[in-house]
């Protein structure tokens, strides 16, 4: 039995009590607030996508680790830890949509935030894709203070302040105001090399992740835990995914790539599967339906590989179907360890990865515009092969472990 609606939006609140009477998993879940399979999940990606964020320009170094080039037929490593990113994202959005329900959210309540959530990603994206470019001589702005400007701004608009009333309250919107202000005056300053303006000259990952929860979002709204609606949007958009890479429909003119939110939808799918299916004394069920659904990518990938090569940065079906494929078997993987099992604290060491993900990402930012101010360069044996290697995994520890230390201080990003 799932959670049903027929005409309006439902609250889930209202048919909670009957339906956690025969899903051991949802009664649990909701009272945690957590799923441990997305976050264990979401922690590992977000690690690993620090990592592979600081290797290029490391030598000595497997080729197979780093991104493909557009028109290589290779899935490197770095190629997979993104849509593993937009996956475990949608597997997130029902959980969240519905525990918003659950608190008595309203509809539009919850609309104008999933807004607000899409606006904050696509601005910090179109940030980041335009930094490279900024011209700090014709400024007089170093790069490096640019950045940590930057940086400071998306902290004073984004953190999680504390609830307070009186002078603490006010202090708290001060801060947000001037954040707002640095941000804008950081755009309105903007001057980029050989007469380059601040323009989207792509999304950005933020920009990207932004614009496939928004269509995630949108679906699940629609569409609810009705699992045969999932089921049609899903191939829906895995069909749609394919048609706009063989020339048969124009989606140009949508942002993203139709392939990004397939991998997002799929996510979602996942989660409602695990709303209907999801049994820690009877795990099975889900478990197979998640390696079945793993093989059949795996099927779609070898059918499709002769008309796309696998390509990150052209988003082929292919590395749709290849990278989904992986997501569905770690999904497996990971609800059987952690939620059946147990064994989430086997992933302490990198837990703030999966509940402070913003953070994470945006602390490397701060650091790579110090080290370019301070004109610091690590040891040569550092900057290549296995040493090098572990310069970056140790790198991207540091970065966990700092953003899990500034929630204790209250500093965390939250969208």
């Amino acid at each position: 039995m799932g959670i049903e609606k027929h005409g309006g939006l439902l609250s889930f609140s209202s048919v909670l009590p009957t339906f956690v009477e025969t899903n051991p998993f949802i009664l649990k879940s909701m009272k945690t607030t957590r799923i441990a399979t997305i976050d264990v999940f979401r922690a590992i990606t977000m690690f690993l996508m620090l990592f592979v964020n600081d290797i290029p320009g490391l030598k000595q170094i497997p080729h197979w680790m780093l991104h493909a080039d557009m028109n290589e037929d290779m899935l490197g490593f770095s190629d997979i830890i993104f849509p593993c990113f937009l996956f475990v994202m949608g597997m997130s959005v029902p959980f969240a949509i519905l525990k918003r329900e659950e608190k008595g959210i309203s509809l539009g309540n919850t609309l104008w935030h999933i807004v607000e959530r899409t606006l904050a990603l696509i601005v910090m994206g179109l940030f980041t894709v335009n930094m490279g470019s900024f011209d700090g001589e014709a400024t007089g702005l170093p790069y490096g203070w640019y950045v940590i400007l930057w940086v400071v701004s998306v902290f004073l608009i984004w953190n999680l302040y504390p609830k307070a009333e009186g002078i603490r309250k006010r202090l708290y919107q001060g801060m947000k105001i001037v954040g707002i202000l640095l941000m804008v005056g950081l755009f309105c300053i903007f001057e980029g090399k050989n007469g380059a303006v601040f323009a989207p000259k792509w999304w950005g990952i933020l920009g990207l992740i932004g614009w496939t929860y928004l269509v995630t979002a949108i679906v699940f709204l629609i569409v609810r835990t009705r699992l045969a609606y999932m089921t049609l949007a899903w191939v829906l958009f895995l069909a749609l995914a394919v048609l706009s890479h063989n020339g048969m429909l124009n989606l140009s003119a949508l942002p993203s790539d139709m392939t990004h939110h397939a991998l997002g939808v799929s996510g979602a799918f996942a989660s409602v599967l695990l709303i209907h299916w999801g049994n820690r004394e009877k795990p099975y069920k889900f478990i197979g339906t998640m390696v079945g659904l793993g093989v059949l990518m795996v099927v779609l990938f070898f059918v499709s590989h002769p008309y796309w090569i696998i390509s990150k940065i052209q988003a082929t079906p292919t590395w749709l179907f290849v990278c989904n494929a992986i997501s569905f078997f770690m999904v497996a993987f990971f609800y059987y360890l952690t939620d059946v099992k147990g064994k989430t604290h086997w992933f302490a060491l990198i837990q703030p990865a999966g509940t402070v993900t913003l953070t994470c990402y945006i602390i490397p930012y701060f650091w790579y515009a110090v080290q370019r101010l301070l004109a610091f360069h690590y040891p040569a044996f550092l900057c290549a092969g296995v040493p090098g290697l572990c310069r970056s995994l140790l790198f991207s520890l540091v970065v966990v472990w700092i953003a899990g230390a500034l929630t204790k201080v209250n500093v965390r990003l939250k969208i």
